[in-house]
């Protein structure tokens, strides 16, 4: 079978081991800070990008640091320019200042000591315009700079998560059946689509401001030491006051973080079901019970996730308490510096700014908290996704020239559960194009077989041949393109009649697709249809019956040109007129290849070349249908069972 046009590959599986793998269980976020520097590792291949949103960064966070201090310069003009207009024109500042002195007010003295005003003159403006030019300059700029860096940023996140994508993608396609076995689909597709969104989110939600607050910080703490020591060491008081507040909200809330997105996975995965299976739910009467299963998902949900934004949310009130605490500490402070002229009024502006501008970036950096714990618990559940162990690796490809078809089963084992053995010991050889029908009870292994002829699954112990080869030194790839399968369980991707049948194949040929048509009995209805061979198929393939997907995915083995060919009860959607139909296209399709055919209505195959009755995982009988029925033994007792079940109905 050819490698496919278009569309994820059908991959079919045990029911038996989906029933009995019950729920995954409960994620635990066993290694934050392993996470987050592994997610963090994921930025490394565009490390100069992350440079430049660095020094963007720094600039943008320079100027709007230097924007304050001269506002303060600005402020400084305008009360100069006040106290000058008071002051009598006709004396010096000094003179000024000593008969302040002189009548003991020594405080007001001591003010205007740290003011530069010039006595009888009024606000200069010219300075003042040109002070607040500057800072009219230096924020333009630090916006600039600043849009800049969330430019790169988003370039640098969105490529990351574009590349984490593609890993799951390809991780995908590498783990083994076993895996999706073990696995609820929703929850899958969870950590594949909900996870990496929220991966995405949070990278570019906190990468660029983490920066920038960070350095916001160092830039703002050394303006306010330049200002004044005193002023920055009380402001310093309220760093670990805020990151004791942040570190105990972040355990509490971290926990809840994880369940959030561990029950979004399950909740997925019973939308997922209940979608795909709505009619059947609808038959059997059971929307009460679906809904009372999803209520019980979303009130986990709803729970897991109020406590986790409930308690990190109390974050950002805290940091404002503490911002405000901080606040009346400097004004305080400040405005006795100002008394005591140690500090001039438009520097005590300055330091308040600053003093905000410190505290602000504390608060975002704590606010910030809830997103990186959500983020990581989205991550370390998509890293232990591309953890999970993959298939063996496929060995170079082997040269088998024209494949002959013949297959031997060497004292093959097998078991899906470690603790339940299915085959053993299992021995057969198949001739080239043999056409070999499988029979047996609902569990005795007969899906199992041919599974293991895919390398779906790898034996335990034993080898399969194929015309001298051992399966298991060829790539998978290589094997499945000299294997056509048709399955009970149709699947048939959103796209047109004409692409789904050429889905095996490894170019589109109209000819060759009309013709395949034609051979399984798809032509005749598929020109009913307004659009022909370009009528789209939705993603469930509502818009055809049952029995017509059956056909089209017989038309693909057509199509694709096999020279093995697995048939898994492949006509069991169909009519009895369309069923003798297939049948002949079958036989001739069937010529020349070996052929496995499982089937439970007996009457299909028997002109198989031989028969196997499987019980248990063994095979308990084999031959053909004349010798079975006259050894009289488990095959007989089926057959036999069924011709008096058909008997009884047409009573």
């Amino acid at each position: 079978m050819t490698a496919p046009n278009r569309g994820p590959r059908p991959m079919g599986g045990p029911p038996a081991v989906r029933m009995m793998a019950g729920p995954a269980p409960t994620e635990k976020l066993e290694d934050f800070r392993g996470s987050l520097k592994r997610l963090l590792v994921r930025l490394k291949p565009q490390r100069v990008l992350v440079g430049f949103v660095m020094l963007a960064g720094a600039v943008s966070v320079a100027l709007s640091v230097i924007g304050p201090y001269l506002l303060g310069h600005a402020t400084d003009v305008i009360f100069a320019g006040v106290v000058g207009q008071m002051v009598d024109g006709n004396v010096t500042k000094a003179d000024a200042i000593a008969a302040l002195r002189a009548r003991g007010e020594n405080t007001q003295a001591d003010l205007l000591s740290a003011i530069d005003f010039t006595p009888g003159q009024g606000i200069d403006f010219d300075k003042l315009f040109n002070v607040l030019a500057w800072v009219a300059i230096i924020y333009v700029f630090a916006w600039l700079f600043g849009i800049l860096q969330g430019r790169i940023t988003a370039h640098v996140v969105q490529t990351a998560v574009y590349r984490l994508r593609q890993e799951v993608e390809d991780k995908l396609s590498r783990l083994p059946l076993s895996y999706f076995d073990q696995q609820a689909r929703g929850e899958v597709l969870s950590r594949a689509t909900n996870d990496t969104d929220n991966i995405a989110q949070t990278l570019q939600q906190t990468f660029a401001q983490l920066i920038t607050a960070l350095l916001m910080i160092i830039g703002v703490l050394g303006a306010m030491f330049w200002i004044s020591p005193l002023l920055a060491l009380i402001a310093l008081v309220t760093v670990p006051v805020s990151f004791f507040v942040t570190t105990a909200v972040g355990k509490r809330s971290q926990p809840n973080f994880v369940a959030q997105w561990a029950t979004t996975g399950k909740l997925n995965g019973h939308i997922e079901e209940m979608f795909t299976g709505h009619s059947l739910v609808k038959v059997f009467g059971r929307q009460d019970e679906a809904n009372q299963v999803f209520r019980e998902h979303n009130d986990k949900l709803y729970a897991s996730s109020f406590r986790a934004q409930f308690i990190s949310g109390m974050i950002q009130p805290a940091m404002m308490f503490i911002s405000n605490l901080n606040y009346v500490l400097v004004a305080v402070v400040g405005g006795l510096r100002v008394a005591s002229g140690s500090l001039s009024l438009g520097e005590v502006q300055a330091f308040i700014q600053y003093s905000r501008q410190f505290s602000q970036p504390l608060t975002q950096v704590a606010s910030m908290a809830n997103l990186i714990q959500s983020g990581v618990a989205s991550a370390e559940r998509v890293f232990a996704l591309l953890d999970a162990p993959e298939q063996s690796p496929s060995p170079d490809a082997v040269d088998l020239g024209r494949v002959r078809g013949e297959i031997v089963f060497d004292n093959v084992s097998f078991r899906y559960l470690p603790e339940k053995p299915l085959i053993t010991d299992l021995s057969l050889s198949v001739a080239p194009g043999q056409t070999v029908a499988i029979v047996g009870p609902t569990g005795a292994g007969k899906t199992t077989l041919v599974n293991l002829i895919m390398r779906f699954y790898d034996v335990d112990s034993g080898r399969i041949v194929l015309d001298g080869v051992d399966i298991a030194t060829m790539p998978r790839e290589q094997l499945r393109e000299e294997i056509g399968m048709v399955l009970q369980d149709t699947w048939l991707f959103g796209g047109t009649i004409a692409e789904n049948i050429a889905y095996g194949a490894d170019s589109f040929d109209m000819a060759a697709v009309q013709a395949a048509a034609e051979a399984a009995h798809v032509d005749a209805f598929v020109r009913m249809l307004p659009d022909g061979y370009d009528t789209v198929i939705d993603e469930e393939g509502s818009n055809v019956s049952a029995g017509q997907k059956q056909l089209i995915t017989i038309a693909r083995a057509f199509l694709a040109e096999p020279s093995i060919l697995i048939l898994d009860e492949a006509t069991s959607s169909v009519d009895t007129r369309t069923e003798v139909l297939i049948q002949q296209a079958m036989g001739t399709l069937r010529e020349g290849r070996t052929s496995f055919v499982i089937a439970h209505r007996l009457s299909t195959i028997r002109d198989a070349d031989v028969i196997l009755v499987m019980e248990n995982g063994q095979i308990v009988e084999q031959g053909t249908h004349d010798s079975l029925i006259a050894a009289g033994g488990a095959y007989a007792r089926l057959y036999s069972a069924q011709f008096a079940q058909a008997v009884a109905e047409i009573d």
